[in-house]
């Protein structure tokens, strides 16, 4: 009896009325010359009642390659489905709108700063720390506010590990592990809360 391995990819994107076989949503060994007709198999028929996401799951690919062949034994091998996104097609978006909301995030970092810096008083933190290097008391102690501000722009940039498009190492930023944790979460959400295919929604 041959043993068919699997392991499914944890999520994949394909066009509308695509049909989705197994070489799309698994990877596949098996230790005969079967290989390419399991990995033909069709699983799944994107039709037009789709929404956005589809889940596979691992117990119907199973039911299909035994429906194939019943002498093959299947071993799943780490996640259990895979979670279809169905792409479609999108509006572009208007530079006016980029635009608008460049400038409203902008506004609203720079708020955020400015108050930041006026609860903790750092004007007169500045006062006190020029008052204590050189003895004399300066309203606006530029020589300390200047290079304190520059620093502050740099320790964004090295903080968030960009420069437009350019990586300065290959860490992944706070900001990035942040956003992989969101998808990864949206991704358990789908996969364990989208309705399993029905018998019907075979080919």
């Amino acid at each position: 009896m041959a043993i068919l391995y699997l392991r499914l990819r944890r999520k994949i994107s394909v066009h509308s009325k695509t049909i989705i076989t197994l070489k799309d949503v698994a990877h596949v060994s098996i230790n005969d010359q079967r290989l390419e007709k399991l990995q033909a198999i069709p699983l799944y028929q994107v039709s037009k009642k789709d929404a956005e996401y589809v889940v596979i799951d691992s117990f119907h690919i199973v039911r299909f390659i035994q429906e194939y062949d019943p002498e093959i034994t299947v071993e799943i091998l780490g996640t259990t489905e895979t979670i279809v996104q169905i792409k479609t097609m999108k509006k572009r978006v208007s530079i006016l709108f980029v635009c608008f909301v460049w400038l409203v995030l902008f506004i609203g970092a720079a708020m955020t700063i400015v108050n930041f810096h006026y609860d903790v008083s750092m004007q007169e933190v500045h006062q006190k720390l020029h008052f204590t290097f050189t003895g004399t008391y300066e309203k606006y102690p530029l020589i300390i506010q200047i290079p304190y501000s520059i620093g502050l722009g740099v320790g964004m940039v090295l903080f968030l590990n960009h420069w437009f498009k350019k990586r300065f190492n290959e860490e992944p930023s706070p900001l990035e592990l942040e956003l992989f944790q969101y998808k990864r979460s949206v991704d358990d959400y789908i996969a364990h809360y989208e309705n399993e295919l029905n018998d019907d929604d075979r080919l």
